[in-house]
């Protein structure tokens, strides 16, 4: 099987010109990449600003026809997400999120991140890891099998693989920095931008203030460490870059309006309770838990990772026949079911017992019929914790109730404004004459300011206004 798959893996890296090893055809790599598509559309989203996802679709049709695979059937995307974050996924699928594009100040920014996408997939990286990943665990797996005395340290070894894809990870990081410098002189931008960006995420490194790390920063090289590598292939190059595009102010002007941070439109929570504006409900989850609000589900896990809630649409319009549809899963025992009315909302119970990757748990399920949805609210942990885990879980899927509260119902996101500023002025005093609903850091570091420095009159500058007091 190994002789086999050393015959199928050998093809030719189309920017190397060198042989890699790869386990999937051309046609095989897109769908992948289109598969994972759809997911990731689910479960975030596109954003809504029509202006900037074509420029974004056009600019990246431009940079990828000048690529060593122009003729894959390329996709942009830009995702409605906070985070600072860009990412390809084999077949020409590259997403960018809101949160990145609100931290890049000119169209030549955007292009280096474009471009440096775009390398990922012409490179073959994601369908090379993912081979790479494939032949680790039927190498591992047949190590299982040869040396039981390895299986009790199977995860552990899994583990290391891991830690060996993300050292080729960083490599890949930086040959696609090459990539993306080059791609960006094709179609006439100044590739000196680049360094801004990697400036840009190293001051975003520690950033806070309600917007999302890029996790993404933990696995790269360091960002200053590539701005100065872009720096040393711009004077490397020596070419006559006064006629290059930045495309500061138009990129402005696309971003007039973006909403930046999380939109609590789609959710937000106040200490323990979950918020919801546009589907009018609350829910109250236990002391303590960990909770998260992604855009199809949201779910509260104990300190002791040993009980779950979870809150989601059900499949079924209906909520007696949602209920029975839950229980007719296999491996779902049904215990006991009841219906009630509380404050006006028919609440349809069920208890169960289940199976579930060989752990025995035990749950209870609410399904709730409120406005155009039926929702599911599902707590469960393992029968071993059951008994001291079920008054919490219980209360939390019964505090589920309609909101009224016009403040609730009316939240906004805060969003990003420009100004025009009508004198030099420092970053201070631009906070002071136009405060934002932000700190004088993040501030800073949407608009790539340093404390004290001077910016002159005429100058457009990002504000963040209106939303929940931050």
């Amino acid at each position: 099987m190994i002789l086999l798959l050393g015959v199928v893996g050998c093809s030719v890296n189309p920017v190397t010109g060198q042989r890699q090893f790869v386990l999937f055809t051309e046609r095989q790599e897109i769908s992948m990449g289109r598969e994972a598509d759809r997911d990731i559309v689910e479960s975030l989203g596109e954003y809504d600003a029509p202006e900037l996802r074509e420029f974004v679709e056009e600019l990246g049709a431009r940079m990828a026809a000048e690529s060593e695979r122009p003729d894959l059937p390329w996709t942009f995307r830009v995702l409605d997400d906070p985070t600072i974050n860009a990412f390809a996924l084999p077949g020409g699928y590259i997403y960018l999120t809101r949160g990145i594009l609100a931290h890049f100040n000119s169209e030549a920014e955007l292009a280096g991140v474009v471009g440096h996408e775009i390398g990922h997939v012409t490179a073959r990286h994601g369908v090379t890891r993912v081979s790479r990943a494939q032949l680790a665990q039927v190498g591992l797996g047949a190590a299982m099998i040869l040396s039981p005395e390895l299986q009790p340290f199977g995860e552990a070894v899994g583990a290391g693989v891991q830690l060996l894809f993300l050292a080729n990870s960083r490599s890949d990081e930086r040959q696609v920095d090459e990539l993306g410098f080059r791609y960006m002189r094709e179609v006439g931008y100044d590739p000196r931008e680049l360094a801004s960006v990697f400036e840009m995420l190293g001051r975003a490194s520690g950033a806070a203030d309600g917007d999302r790390i890029p996790g993404f920063l933990s696995t790269h090289p360091d960002p200053l460490e590539r701005r100065d590598e872009v720096i040393r292939m711009v004077e490397q190059e020596g070419v006559d870059l006064s006629e290059a595009r930045v495309g500061r102010e138009s990129y402005l002007r696309m971003l007039d309006g973006m909403v930046y941070g999380t939109d609590p439109r789609e959710g937000y929570f106040v200490q323990e309770t979950f918020y919801h504006p546009e589907m009018a409900f609350r829910l109250a989850f236990p002391d303590g838990w960990a909770t998260v609000n992604a855009r199809t589900r949201v779910q509260g896990v104990s300190p002791e990772r040993d009980a779950v809630v979870l809150v989601e649409l059900a499949e079924r319009a209906d909520p007696s026949e949602a209920r029975t549809a839950f229980l007719a899963q296999g491996g779902v025992e049904p215990l006991r079911r009841w219906d009630e009315e509380v404050e006006g909302l028919r609440f349809w119970w069920a208890d169960f017992r289940a199976q579930a990757d060989g752990s025995a748990l035990q749950g209870r399920v609410l399904f709730v019929r409120h406005g155009d949805h039926t929702f599911r609210i599902l707590g469960y942990a393992p029968r071993s914790v059951w008994d001291r885990r079920e008054d919490a879980l219980v209360r939390s899927l019964a505090s589920f109730r309609e909101v009224t509260d016009p403040d609730v119902l009316g939240v906004e996101p805060r969003r990003i404004r420009l100004v025009e500023i009508a004198r030099d002025m420092t970053l201070e005093e631009f906070m002071e004459a136009h405060p934002s609903n932000a700190s004088q850091r993040v501030v800073g570091e949407i608009n790539h300011l340093d404390a004290g420095q001077v910016v002159p009159a005429g100058t457009l500058l990002k504000r963040i206004v209106g939303g929940p007091v931050q």
